[in-house]
Formats: C-alpha cells, structure tokens, sequence
C-alpha cells in the first residue's frame, strides 16, 4: 500500500531523529570500536534515547519554511536564528561548530550570508542535517527543496557545506512522491553541481552501495573509500552525506537498514544514520518506522535549542504537509 503525504511527512520527520538517536552513541568512533563495545548495533543503546543537535535544528528550520514559505530571503532565515537561537543563554549541549560559528557571527551583526562564508565549518554537514522540513514542505519539487535548501543554509555554511544540505532536501523531496528510491538518489545528486566534491563523493559512494547485496560489505567498502581518516572531525559534508546516500542505495532505500546502517559505520553516525532516516522514512512512510523507535523520539527534547522543547513531531508534520499544499 502507497503511504499518503501525511504518512510520508511523519517517516521523514521521526525517521530522521529515530536515526539520530539510534547513531548518538556511535558517533566519532570506528566500526571496529563499535563492534568492540557494542557489537552489531540493532536498537537503541542508551536507556533514554533521544534527538540531538541534528534534530533541533531540524525543528527550527521547519518552523522556518513554515513562517516564511517560498518567499524565503537570507534576511527572515537570520531573524528566526536571532529569535530562536541568539538569544538562547546557557546551553547549546552538542551544538556542532558551523552552527556555533553562526551564531557568534549573528551576534556580531553578520547576517547571512556572510555568517555562512566567514565561518571555518562552512563545509560540515551541520545543514545537510537539518533540511528535512524543507524537503516536507516541497514535497515532489526536488529543485524547490534545493533552491530553499540554500536560502536557509547560508546563515552557517557555503560551497560544499551548501550543496550537501542541497542534495537532502531534493532527496525528501523527492522521496516524499516517489516510488523507486532510484528516483531519490537522482535527484539528490542532480542538485549538485557538476564536478564538485560534494557530486564525486556521491556518486563514488552510490556506485559502491549498487554493487553490494550485504550491507556490512557495503559498509566495509564505503568506510575505506568514502571517509577522511587524516581529518580529526567526521563532520566534513561531502564525507557523511555521501555516506548516507550510499547506504540508502545498498539498503534499496528500506527504512530499518538505512539507519542501522548509518548507526554502525561510524563517523558521524547520528548524522549520517538520520540523513539515511530521513530519506527512508519519507520513501516508506511512518509505517516503516518501528513504533517503539518512533515513540521514544515524538517530543524533542530542547538539549541544543531551548525552544524547541516540547515540539511534538506528528504536530510539525501535519504543519508542514498543510503548508505546503497550500503555498
């Protein structure tokens, strides 16, 4: 049975922070940790699992293309990170350095999005990670997703940085109408642009998620082909959106898989396993999300961003799917 928007828009939105709680306890470390301490991660490994960063901005940049719609300029993207996010005091617990540089320049007066390009993490995969809502909100319109995708993206990141958050969204876009997830590899790479890092990446790791039928062979081949093991951060965009695409291609785009993939390579595991999440559960619908997952993560937490506390995910998918019929 097809799954409607609504379904969609939930799968996408719990699938992404199911895989970011599933991937938090995993992230930094090498497969080869993983397996030492926990063997074939299968579940959640933490007794209260919950949403980190990712999540949370996620939150807030659905709140965003809510607000603001397609009419969306770097200027309203800057006030709601002044609203919500500046003006926090205390906190930011887990706040990734983009997102930190943002902020200090948003406090200096740089808007976006200058507050992107002077920023020495403007190539992390800090906007990759929170472009679900937008590619929600844009449902079956790839290049609306990535044109927005940018827009929003600018306050903290720039070239690579940019286009990996590009390629997300166009991806969930994609994935919130599609029936193949061929359709969704497409078109996150074709918004890309052509001979940059970000598309060679994605297409090396797509390539070897197609010629693996094992997904732990998949892994083996994506970490020693796709990860920067001289660079001391697993951050790097190009690295774990890449890593993410092609562990959705090896999984046929199923749900399960996808994240228990991302949570057991590694890196930046709640990254990547709540891209791969996000992508799934848009594909399949909240039906192929474990129930037991998805309630553990239906209210966030407000760890990272106060604000976003108490949001309930089923609440914001609804929000974003009536938006977006209506814009």
């Amino acid at each position: 049975m097809t799954p409607d928007r609504h379904s969609r828009a939930l799968g996408a939105l719990v699938g992404q922070a199911v895989g970011d709680a599933l991937g938090a306890p995993t992230e930094n470390m090498t497969p080869q940790q993983i397996r030492a301490r926990y063997g074939w991660v299968e579940g959640f490994v933490s007794d209260d699992p919950a949403g980190t960063d990712d999540t949370e901005y996620a939150v807030l940049t659905s709140w965003t293309v809510l607000r603001f719609g397609r009419a969306l300029t770097h200027a309203d993207v800057s006030s709601m990170w002044r609203e919500h996010v500046v003006s926090q005091r205390g906190g930011f617990h887990g706040g990734g350095f983009s997102e930190m540089g943002a902020i200090a320049n948003l406090r200096r007066g740089i808007d976006a999005p200058q507050s992107g390009t002077d920023n020495h993490e403007s190539w992390s995969d800090g906007c990759a990670m929170r472009v679900v809502g937008i590619g929600v909100f844009c449902a079956g319109d790839p290049s609306e997703a990535a044109r927005l995708a940018e827009i929003d993206g600018a306050v903290s990141h720039a070239a690579d940085g940019l286009w990996c958050g590009m390629a997300m969204a166009a991806g969930v876009a994609a994935a919130m109408v599609a029936d193949d997830w061929r359709d969704v590899v497409d078109a996150a790479i074709a918004a890309t642009p052509e001979g940059s890092w970000t598309r060679r990446a994605m297409t090396r790791a797509v390539e070897i998620g197609r010629r693996h039928e094992d997904l732990g062979e998949a892994l083996v081949e994506l970490h020693e082909r796709c990860t920067l093991p001289h660079y001391p951060w697993p951050d790097v965009a190009p690295e774990a959106a890449a890593l993410a695409l092609g562990i959705f291609t090896a999984t046929k785009g199923e749900y399960v898989p996808s994240v228990l993939g991302g949570t057991n390579i590694g890196r930046d595991a709640d990254t990547i396993a709540a891209m791969a999440g996000a992508l799934a559960g848009a594909l399949h619908g909240i039906e192929a999300v474990p129930a037991a997952w998805a309630d553990a993560v239906q209210e966030i937490r407000g760890h990272c961003i106060h604000a976003t506390a108490g949001t309930r995910l089923d609440e914001l998918a609804r929000e974003l799917v009536t938006a977006g019929a209506a814009a």
